[in-house]
């Protein structure tokens, strides 16, 4: 019994990404910037995607749909989140559903990020590449998506309205200069300066 559980698990294929992280992109990072170990390149901790819906606060129903959503895209279950403040201008109040967020972590988050970068930002109509503006100090990366609609796992007829997404990556110790060059080598598309 036991050898056939650690027969599954050494059969089951690492993600793509992973696999081009360990055997490509580390070695490529140790030359460039002269790292002394592999522990100290940096690499991509978590991914977080978030779905802001205010009208949300009104129609339960709109909140509902997105989860599904995002559960779809992520292929993991995400959480609602709620207003921490009240905004009357906006007619929110503290507590109220506004949204639902998701954090990708080990295989999902390389298969999300594949995902992401090799289908769904290449169908982003009039496509230029991503901005290079979007890092942190911290060299963290946040990208915006106005369309949900371009990642293939949904269908577009059950689809009742299009909502917009934040996707972040989390990089572990890293300067802007590391991490842009880290997503670089990963394949994420650059808009040209």
């Amino acid at each position: 019994m036991e050898e056939q559980m650690t027969k599954d698990i050494e059969a089951r294929q690492k993600p793509r990404l992973r696999q081009r992280y360990i055997e490509k992109i580390i070695p490529a990072m140790i030359e460039k910037f002269g790292y002394k170990n592999r522990l100290q390149v940096p690499r991509i901790q978590k991914v977080t995607i978030n779905m802001g819906i205010g009208a949300g606060a009104h129609d339960v129903k709109l909140i509902e749909d997105a989860q599904k959503e995002l559960a779809q895209i992520a292929g993991q279950k995400p959480v609602i989140t709620k207003a921490k403040k009240a905004i009357s201008n906006f007619k929110i109040r503290r507590g109220a559903y506004v949204g639902c967020a998701v954090v990708l972590r080990r295989d999902r988050m390389y298969e999300f990020l594949d995902r992401l970068i090799n289908v769904a930002l290449p169908r982003i109509r009039d496509f230029h590449g991503v901005p290079l503006k979007s890092f942190d100090m911290n060299g963290n990366y946040s990208l915006g998506i106005t369309e949900h609609t371009i990642f293939p796992e949904l269908d577009i007829d059950k689809v009742t309205n299009v909502k917009g997404m934040t996707v972040t990556l989390t990089v572990s110790r890293s300067k802007a200069e590391e991490s842009q060059e880290l997503l670089r080598l990963f394949g994420m598309p650059f808009a040209q300066r």
